[in-house]
């Protein structure tokens, strides 16, 4: 998940390719107009120069985001995230596609805005309440995963909210309320404080881990490796180390260009990187492919995939994304969306691949550690479970400054699994970054994939 303002971005949709077959060339006037998605509780209304998103349940309309029309079905948010409208051939239906993201959002035309968009949205913090309960009981997909009773909760915390109820006392009690779903997606955000909880006996993947855990494997384990190097602002780093295998840390992805650059940018880097990392003399040359994944903190799916497209030579799926799309019914979805790698045009390394993950691996570290679930060739993950949050983040906004965010899709396997809430589980367990592997300088997902690329596992 990459960090949203309020602002069009929040939509979080996709950069995925579309038949030109079924689709006409993207024009302006045809994508005028007000059109609802295809799940996700959002309608757009589309002209003038502009794109306008408002946030729907069945009980409160809330004006969200906004962007500048900068080409022809082309919208530009403040912040630099594009967002694509592409019609079908009988006008009344379209794709809208994010940059960064993948899969997209089917959109059907609708006559006009309901009237309850079209007033100011209430100031009552039991509007707001019931706002955030609503959106939740919409497009939430994992009360029952998480074992929680979302109605009980509502009988529960309705009650604590009066008309002079304060923002500071809102956001504490929907910290609470939101607390056991355990889910890193859900999120509160105020003017000075923000609220998320991780999964237990995991820890977040922040700037401190980060740099603990950077130091400890730059003096351990590469202290013996050469050409060695950082990329990205820091946040990818490469190095060889002995007996023809090479090492590849990845702690995010995005913010490669720096703080305030669009996706488009980091995806420049990003391929700066893997030219430089993955030469050819390199991809021919190496044994075996450690991609330390074990403190990475997510960002853009798409540069997950786009990393997997110079690990094969053969195209295959990465997983299938779908989201709830039925207020009252979890279990119903869009249909899924295979979300394809197609082998890069540039040097690609095919050879065996270690993957170390841990709780600490969040969002888009998971979909690229499912990405490369049915890579052709020996790829094994070695560690603990990932943090298990996949969605695209929804971003909500109420009155009084507050944000909030939840996921509503899923990531499906070949067969149709998701792992939502339990992580991804390792093929081989080992301790990650524990106190006792600290203080023993010990490193034992590093040492068992070295062992295993070595033939010696």
């Amino acid at each position: 998940m990459r960090t949203v303002t309020a602002t069009v971005a929040a939509l979080a949709l996709t950069a995925m390719a579309v038949p030109a077959a079924t689709l006409a060339p993207p024009r302006s006037p045809a994508t005028d107009g007000v059109w609802r998605t295809d799940g996700y509780g959002t309608l757009l209304v589309l002209g003038r120069g502009g794109l306008r998103e408002y946030q729907t349940t069945s009980v409160s309309c809330v004006k969200g985001g906004s962007a500048r029309q900068t080409g022809p079905g082309v919208y530009t948010a403040s912040d630099g995230t594009v967002v694509t409208v592409r019609t079908g051939r009988d006008g009344d239906h379209a794709r809208l596609a994010v940059a960064g993201s993948v899969g997209h959002r089917q959109l059907t035309r609708v006559r006009a805005l309901p009237a309850g968009c079209k007033r100011p949205a209430s100031r009552d913090p039991r509007a707001g309440f019931d706002a955030l309960w609503q959106t939740f009981e919409e497009n939430y997909p994992f009360f029952g995963r998480k074992g929680v009773d979302w109605h009980a909760v509502r009988d529960r915390y309705r009650p604590q909210v009066h008309r002079n109820t304060t923002g500071p006392e809102l956001f504490d009690l929907f910290s609470r309320m939101l607390k056991p779903l355990y889910d890193v997606h859900v999120t509160i955000e105020d003017d000075d404080r923000d609220f998320a909880e991780v999964r237990p006996g995991t820890e977040a993947p922040g700037d401190d881990l980060d740099a603990k855990a950077k130091r400890f494997i730059e003096a351990r384990d590469l202290k013996d490796a050469t050409h060695r190097q950082d990329f990205a602002e820091g946040r990818i780093t490469y190095a060889d180390l002995r007996g023809d295998l090479g090492y590849l840390r990845i702690s995010a992805f995005d913010y490669y260009a720096g703080d305030d650059a669009p996706y488009a940018a980091d995806r420049t880097e990003l391929d700066r990187v893997l030219d430089t990392v993955l030469t050819p003399s390199r991809t021919r040359g190496l044994k075996g492919l450690i991609i330390d994944l074990r403190v990475n903190d997510g960002g853009f799916d798409a540069l997950g995939i786009r990393t997997a497209q110079r690990l094969t030579d053969t195209p295959y799926t990465a997983y299938a994304k779908r989201a709830r799309n039925h207020p009252a019914d979890p279990a119903q979805h869009t249909r899924p969306q295979p979300v394809p790698v197609v082998p890069a045009d540039a040097p690609r390394y095919t050879g065996p691949i270690a993957v170390l993950t841990g709780g600490s691996t969040v969002s888009a570290g998971e979909t690229f550690t499912q990405a490369l679930f049915e890579r052709p060739g020996r790829t094994f993950r070695i560690g603990q479970p990932t943090q298990g949050v996949f969605s695209d983040p929804m971003t909500r906004s109420l009155p009084g400054d507050l944000l909030f965010t939840l996921p509503n899709e899923e990531y499906l396997t070949r067969t149709g699994h998701t792992f939502d809430g339990t992580g991804i589980p390792p093929d081989i367990t080992e301790p990650v970054f524990t106190d006792e592997e600290f203080a023993k300088k010990r490193d034992s997902a590093f040492d068992r994939a070295v062992a295993l690329l070595r033939g010696r596992g």
